[in-house]
């Protein structure tokens, strides 16, 4: 379940750290009642960073298949991507 907090809670940085690490889940913060802004611990964030990274990659793959119509051995692609890598 998401936790929600009042923006006038953010004065105790210490505790709200504490809550984001142990939670691991966005926080989201209220101001006058309306959404404002989402807090959460540096390594959710990595977590969530990566997942965006893959999702677009995909999402870039799936439209570049839609435009060419062209499908990519995964064996020569990973054998380019060896040798680019690689040397």
């Amino acid at each position: 379940m998401p936790m929600i907090m009042p923006i006038r809670d953010l004065r105790n940085t210490s505790a709200l750290s504490e809550l984001a690490h142990k939670q691991q889940e966005p926080i989201f913060i209220t101001k006058n009642g309306y959404s404002d802004l989402v807090v959460m611990s540096a390594e959710l964030y990595d977590r969530f960073a990566l997942n965006n990274r893959i999702d677009q990659a995909i999402t870039e793959s799936e439209e570049e298949l839609s435009r060419t119509g062209e499908f990519v051995d995964a064996k020569e692609a990973f054998e380019k991507l060896e040798k680019k890598y690689r040397e």
